[in-house]
């Protein structure tokens, strides 16, 4: 039975895994930590959720679990990986301290100097689909963020077929929730609800930097990328419209068979039927990435949703823990 620790647990993110890890057959929840909510029930804040008693972090015993998950804001999660890593506690952090390689765009892209730069290079990009065989012999996961992953597993299989000819778009719409469970004026629910929002176009988001790194860990030489992110008036899901300008000579139907291939075996993406688009309701409440293909002129336009607190944050964590452990990553998940 693996021994599981979670920090962060009332937010969003760190909801919804413990839901995954209460039910989990091979999985036991030492931990439930919480800055806001110690010494309450989650059920307080969730009524649906698992009926844990939240501790304050510092009062978590690491010696007593194999893996902790990191649901916490960028730069606090940092200290704690360091303090559970030489400790001999394998990490998943779901925060963005560890996914960016090299510390000056970190301090860039975040505001603030990294605080344990000479783990970057040992971190594991936890894409599941493209990095299995090394998370078995790894201690740190740095869990990729919702946008990229709904973006980099559409557009990868095309990527590394080396067929992508010009600047890739994507135009990517997020449910409210991937804004957190802190308030904000721009996320309450009058300013949200029948309203439709563009946000840090341009090179402006901080998931910008990440995915390009995505896309030259899989490339030499990839493709410049526009993004475009946008608030839908939903609670949850990610849905990304991608184009990618093609060469020459490709059918759809040969597209199809290429990505049919790529993705044959992982249990978790999904190629929809010809002529079917993909859409919230296709993966929303699932850990599943699920990706529609379109051919027009010259351009393949994919349609690539995922659930941004699952295969986005949680499920994916998760996922990434039981390959790590040995286990078949679809458990606790089907």
């Amino acid at each position: 039975m693996i021994q599981a620790g979670i920090f962060g647990t009332s937010g969003y993110t760190g909801y919804e895994l413990a839901k995954i890890l209460d039910q989990h057959s091979e999985t036991s929840i030492r931990f439930a930590a919480s800055q806001s909510l110690a010494a309450e029930s989650l059920t307080r804040l969730y009524p649906a959720g698992p009926d844990l008693s939240l501790i304050k972090p510092e009062e978590a015993s690491l010696d007593e679990v194999d893996v902790v998950f990191l649901c916490l804001p960028h730069a606090t999660a940092a200290p704690l990986a360091v303090e559970a890593l030489n400790q001999g506690i394998r990490v998943i952090d779901l925060s963005a301290d560890f996914r960016l390689k090299d510390a000056d765009v970190y301090a860039h892209w975040y505001g603030n100097q990294h605080p344990a730069p000479n783990l970057l290079s040992e971190a594991v990009y936890g894409l599941t689909e493209y990095v299995k065989a090394e998370l078995p012999h790894s201690r740190l996961v740095a869990n990729p963020g919702c946008y990229p992953t709904g973006i980099l597993l559409a557009v990868l299989p095309a990527l590394q077929a080396d067929l992508v000819n010009g600047t890739i778009i994507a135009d990517s719409k997020s449910g409210v929730s991937g804004a957190g469970r802190s308030p904000k004026a721009n996320t309450h629910f009058v300013q949200v609800e029948g309203n439709f929002s563009p946000y840090k176009i341009g090179r402006s988001h901080r998931h910008l930097p990440e995915i390009e790194q995505g896309l030259s860990l899989w490339h030499q030489n990839p493709p410049e990328l526009i993004f475009s992110p946008h608030l839908l008036p939903v609670p949850r899901g990610i849905l990304s419209t991608i184009y990618l300008p093609i060469k020459d000579g490709w059918t759809l139907s040969e597209l199809r068979d290429l990505y049919q291939q790529a993705y044959y075996r992982p249990p978790f993406v999904h190629i929809l039927p010809e002529g079917e688009l993909a859409t919230l309701a296709h993966a929303n409440y699932t850990n599943r990435c699920v990706i529609g293909l379109s051919l027009a002129a010259g351009t393949l336009i994919l349609t690539s949703v995922i659930d941004n607190l699952l295969k986005g944050a949680a499920g994916q964590a998760v996922q990434n823990m039981n390959v790590m452990f040995g286990l078949d990553e679809t458990v606790g998940l089907i």
